[in-house]
């Protein structure tokens, strides 16, 4: 073989492994998802009623961000601003009664095309089935909590078991597949806790069952202050919340009562019989039982927050221990934030900060330093952006999010200063009134533009969101401004005309 042959193929042989290598070294990239977490009820963000060691881990090693918040403070819209990288009004879907176009572009599609193996477990919440996946598996509707269906292209089928410890099982079971044909992947792991109606696996049952939580000042909130539309609502929890359905008196009244065997529903009799026949003796009232519902309430919520942060350790166990942690990039977020009580209220919706404002970790070993906070605006539509550009590909121009990774590594970038918000499902359930606004790092500006009303906060002096100074002549100038703002992003983002609606 002349030299001249032997030096080419000896080009040839080192690009083809330097191709071999590159491929290898694509990271992979595990999204953990959950349902209504609030974040208040996370302790990196400093939680007082519960501890989250696992999700904690994340903010440790890798990223936590401060500020960010969803476009659409409801489950399914929510889900699919991550998805397409668009806002409500270009993905089409608006509310949970909408079903989404599975033949849009989106982000888990960009990175099948680019090798990726991808796969979804748990909830979904679309209505359509999903697409852009290698993989998957998930709850009809909004699934349940014992014994669940799972939704695959096989068919239905119905696993016994607790929807958090079987979806991680699937999602462990495909990180083990991958790794052993040694492809990069995308993991959707997608909890349905800890949505409403609160049900703890068998494991937590009794985690808070005598723990008493402190109440938040704005408990009985009299809504004065604001618009007509705070008191309009149906999502308070002592007029709102259902004793059967919502907090299990009588125990056989839970959604998922039909559905468990016989065992698991004698440990969940168990675990609430004795609290519950105090309760019944004590025949409260007024603000004494309003006391006492929000604290089955929280009880049970953050039981069901415990069997995610212990599954979400599982998870980044397994990575270590398997020698896939360093070339895994991991997120955990929710699909919006939730009420324990602030106003009075459980459920989410409003541009109200505990609804608005989402939480969002995100750790890449070698990449973004430990310990690092993002106190920049970022929002829900940033996602899709940012995971493909963390995997050096092109974000669709129709994207309207933009990606966040200079803010994770450091690099100098002139980043939004305002968010745009639009929640749509009114009449609907919790009868929360349609409202569109703009959001600043210290400023707050809501239309109901169904009633005309506004409102607008200062977040520095009035952080709970208490007293609406709109109109207000100390901020006729900031609200002229906010006013210019809100008119400027419905431009850039090309949003409806609501003024006659």
């Amino acid at each position: 073989m002349s030299k001249k042959v032997l030096l080419l193929v000896s080009v040839v042989y080192l690009l083809a492994s330097v191709c071999v290598l590159n491929a290898a070294q694509k990271p992979n990239i595990v999204f953990l998802f959950s349902d209504d977490h609030a974040v208040q009820a996370i302790s990196a963000y400093g939680s007082i009623v519960n501890k989250t060691p696992n999700i904690d881990r994340l903010a440790d090693e890798g990223a936590m961000f401060t500020r960010n918040y969803c476009a659409n403070s409801i489950c399914a819209p929510s889900r699919a601003c991550i998805l397409t990288g668009l806002h409500s009004h270009k993905n089409g879907l608006r509310d949970n009664v909408d079903r989404f176009d599975g033949s849009q572009q989106t982000f888990p599609k960009i990175l099948q095309k680019n090798g990726y193996k991808t796969a979804i477990f748990g909830k979904w919440h679309l209505k359509t089935n999903p697409t852009g996946f290698d993989k998957w598996m998930i709850y009809p509707g909004q699934g349940y909590y014992y014994n669940p269906d799972y939704i695959t292209p096989e068919g239905k089928k119905r696993i016994e078991g607790y929807s958090v410890e079987l979806t991680t099982n699937f999602a462990l079971d495909f990180i083990k597949e991958q790794k052993e044909a040694d492809k990069p992947f995308l993991l959707m792991c997608q909890y349905k806790a800890p949505h409403r109606t609160w049900n703890p696996g068998p494991k937590y049952l009794d985690k808070y069952r005598n723990v008493k939580f402190p109440e938040p000042d704005t408990l009985f909130d009299d809504y004065s202050n604001r618009s007509s539309n705070a008191a309009k609502q149906e999502m308070e929890i002592g007029r709102d919340m259902i004793m059967g359905y919502d907090l299990k008196v009588p125990v056989e009244k839970c959604i998922d009562w039909k559905r468990m065997t016989e065992k698991q529903r004698q440990d969940f009799a168990e675990s609430y019989r004795m609290a519950n026949k105090e309760f019944m003796e004590a025949n409260l009232t007024g603000k004494d039982l309003v006391r006492w519902k929000y604290q089955r309430y929280m009880q049970d919520y953050l039981a069901c927050i415990a069997a995610v942060d212990d599954n979400i350790g599982r998870i980044l166990d397994y990575l270590k221990e398997n020698g896939l942690e360093d070339n895994t990039i991991v997120v955990y977020s929710s699909d919006q934030g939730f009420y324990l009580g602030e106003h009075g209220w459980f459920d989410k919706r409003w541009m109200f900060e505990e609804s608005f404002r989402m939480p969002l970790f995100i750790r890449w070993p070698g990449v973004i330093k430990p310990g690092t906070v993002i106190d920049k605006l970022t929002q829900n539509i940033d996602f899709a952006p940012t995971f493909l550009e963390m995997l050096n590909l092109q974000a669709p121009q129709k994207m309207q999010g933009e990606s966040f990774l200079p803010l994770l590594t450091g690099k100098p970038v002139q980043w939004r200063k305002s968010l745009y918000y639009h929640y749509y499902e009114f009449p609907g359930c919790h009868s929360v009134a349609r409202h569109e606004g703009v959001a600043t790092e210290r400023y707050k500006l809501i239309s109901y533009y169904q009633t005309g009303d506004w409102e607008l906060f200062d977040l520095e002096k009035d952080p709970k969101e208490m007293n609406s100074v709109y109109g207000d002549k100390e901020y006729s100038a900031v609200q002229k401004e906010l006013e210019a703002e809100l008119i400027r992003l419905k431009k850039l983002y090309d949003a409806p005309d609501v003024s006659k609606k």
